[in-house]
């Protein structure tokens, strides 16, 4: 796991009400997780996570044109929300929240992370080449 993805999770939980986050690959490999999610619970829910976004990229059509293309899916709970939407290529983020939640912010918030982890998630590691400066 990436430990600097997973700080970078963190700032989502900035938004009063934000509970958890997860970084997740399309294939639902748990790719960070925020300081508060136990690494079993995050394998568990980046699998389910995975699955919610292929089922809902699959009723997209049920919306009025199979043109469309997904972009967040949102679910409602008794005791809160959770948040799905992509995060680069192959890539989603997830992050649940209380019912008090300002759902404009978490999104708004969330899409700003987005575009920090696509820069990280681009960027190609550094390799070790021997040479020294």
């Amino acid at each position: 796991m990436n430990t600097e993805l997973s700080w970078m999770l963190e700032s989502a939980l900035e938004v009063p009400g934000a509970r958890h986050a997860i970084l997740v690959s399309a294939d639902g490999l748990l790719m960070a997780r925020s300081n508060d999610v136990n690494k079993d619970e995050a394998d568990t829910i980046a699998a389910a996570m995975s699955g919610m976004q292929s089922l809902s990229r699959t009723v997209a059509g049920f919306s009025g044109d199979t043109r469309m293309q997904w972009r967040q899916t949102v679910v409602e709970f008794d005791g809160g929300w959770v948040f799905l939407i992509s995060a680069g290529e192959g890539a989603y983020l997830a992050v649940s929240a209380s019912l008090q939640v300002d759902m404009a912010d978490i999104t708004f918030r969330m899409q700003q992370l987005v575009g920090q982890l696509g820069k990280v998630l681009t960027t190609p590691p550094r390799e070790n080449t021997g040479i020294q400066a």
